[in-house]
């Protein structure tokens, strides 16, 4: 289903009201432009929520860690070869 939009001055266009509720795409919804060969493609991005920890929380799991050396070193290992 094509659609024309068109481009305004300050570089905006606005996806028409049913593809946005077919795609469920909600106002301030953040979506990817790819563009390839001259084609633009837009698709959904995934928004991930970032958790930040404190020195504080950090050092606390760090005195909970009860790996010794040995067993670290193998699953470090391990997981690089992945």
């Amino acid at each position: 289903m094509p659609e024309t939009l068109l481009v305004s001055n300050r570089g905006q266009i606005t996806l028409p009201a049913s593809m946005r509720k077919h795609l469920g795409i909600e106002p301030g919804a953040a979506l990817i432009i790819e563009e390839c060969c001259g084609t633009l493609t837009l698709k959904p991005a995934a928004v991930l929520e970032i958790e930040h920890y404190s020195d504080d929380q950090i050092a606390r799991w760090d005195s909970e860690d009860t790996l010794d050396a040995d067993e670290r070193k193998r699953i470090l290992d391990k997981l690089q070869r992945k």
